[in-house]
């Protein structure tokens, strides 16, 4: 059996993927071509890594592509531009939450569980900019550019960022929803938003502790997060901040609370931790901050010789006072483990998904392939983790997208996947 083959039992059978794909509504009122065709298009693109609608326009010209999809002829990219349009991107956020809960109901997630913690990591990440084409949700910025004569002044620059929430860990990572950041809204608003669906859509125990940057070190911001029933870890870095300058005043010259070596990190790591702290008059409650130093060795090649130099780091983090009762590296792996979201999905999705590229410049439609990138990337990454060869490094992710497209040569009764059930 092929590779694509495999995926599509996998999903269906675990996933209910066809029930998923079925119950996607959309706003056309005489639609020529079946949503759930487009619907198939649009996974597929993500699943095997196309790169623009246009190249899925292309797909869609192979034969075994469109008996999957059951396709009359070839369609244009300008059909998936139109649709996306038309689509309600709550339907996608449901097939996520689906997705997402099956995954945690058969243990998938617990490896990302830190001392008996789930942890949920929040962060921004800017999708798209152009300084020629904008819409009614663009963002805009100055920017300082140098013409051709070398004389420097300013346009105006135009973007889309979202607010992203994932569960990372060693094995698996799963992003839970996906929210933009509106014309002139902050940050911290858009993340709320965010959380506040993610309460309702997965409930207020589908994870414990949610772990932030250090933009979000704000009182009100951390008040409502935990309002809203989690525990919560943020970076500090705000040197003008009184918990930060207690924290170091108060734990300086004194021995280390704890001292070990991160096998992980390759880090020798020693923590300090101060509690009862004042956060902020606008939280209003106390806080405990773990400070952390650590040191390594970084190996580099310069001039074709190879050099070590030892290096030096400090963070501080602080942590709701629910958290008290865990020990302080607790703390120091949640506060970390917040990179995953850069590295595990940001960086990721960038490099082998195309994420920065805007298939079609509309609000809703970048915000519905957003989505679907998401779900795609979840389906992908857990069947990943489900392939044994996969699993045992006989093939990377790179390699393993690539037999998931050329699966599709292989004569096999593709029509009969998906357009039943």
């Amino acid at each position: 059996m092929n590779w694509l083959a495999q995926f599509i039992q996998y999903s269906r059978k675990v996933f209910k993927l066809n029930r998923l794909l079925h119950r996607v509504r959309e706003g056309r009122s005489e639609p020529k071509i079946a949503l759930l065709s487009v619907n198939l298009c649009l996974l597929l693109g993500v699943i095997t890594r196309v790169s623009s609608y246009l190249d899925l326009a292309q797909q869609t010209k192979r034969k075994r592509w469109r008996r999957l999809c059951r396709l009359a002829a070839a369609i244009s990219h300008d059909v998936f531009g139109y649709v996306t349009e038309r689509m309600l991107p709550e339907d996608w956020r449901l097939n996520q939450a689906v997705v997402v809960k099956i995954l945690k109901h058969n243990k998938a997630l617990e490896s990302c569980k830190v001392n008996g913690l789930l942890g949920l990591s929040v962060d921004a990440n800017e999708h798209f900019k152009s300084r020629s084409r904008c819409c009614q949700r663009c963002c805009q910025r100055e920017v300082e550019v140098t013409d051709d004569d070398g004389q420097k002044h300013k346009v105006i620059e135009y973007y889309h960022r979202y607010v992203l929430a994932q569960i990372n860990g060693p094995k698996l990572n799963v992003l839970l929803d996906a929210e933009p950041i509106l014309p002139g809204e902050e940050e911290c608003t858009a993340a709320l938003r965010l959380l506040g669906r993610i309460r309702r859509l997965y409930g207020v125990r589908f994870f414990d502790v949610v772990s932030f940057d250090a933009w979000y070190a704000k009182g009100p911001f951390l008040r409502a997060v935990q309002k809203l029933g989690w525990f919560w870890v943020v970076v500090l870095k705000r040197e003008d901040m009184n918990v930060y300058q207690e924290a170091q005043q108060l734990s300086q010259g004194q021995p280390p609370t704890a001292s070990f070596r991160d096998e992980d990190r390759d880090r020798q790591v020693q923590l300090w931790e101060v509690k009862d702290l004042d956060f902020s008059r606008e939280y209003g409650q106390e806080v405990r901050v773990v400070r952390s130093q650590e040191q390594w060795v970084e190996k580099r090649v310069q001039g074709g010789c190879k050099v070590q130099k030892p290096r030096c780091s400090q963070w501080l983090w602080a942590a709701s006072e629910q958290l008290n009762g865990y020990p302080a590296q607790v703390v120091y792996v949640l506060g970390h483990r917040r990179w995953g979201i850069e590295n595990k999905a940001f960086n990721e999705l960038t490099q082998g998904y195309h994420l920065p590229h805007c298939y079609h410049h509309d609000p809703t439609s970048m915000l519905v392939q957003m989505l679907i990138l998401i779900l795609g990337f979840t389906l992908f990454t857990a069947f990943a983790l489900h392939s044994q060869t996969v699993r045992t490094g006989q093939m990377t992710l790179k390699a393993l997208a690539h037999q998931l497209d050329l699966a599709l040569e292989e004569d096999l009764p593709w029509e009969q996947w998906f357009h039943c059930g």
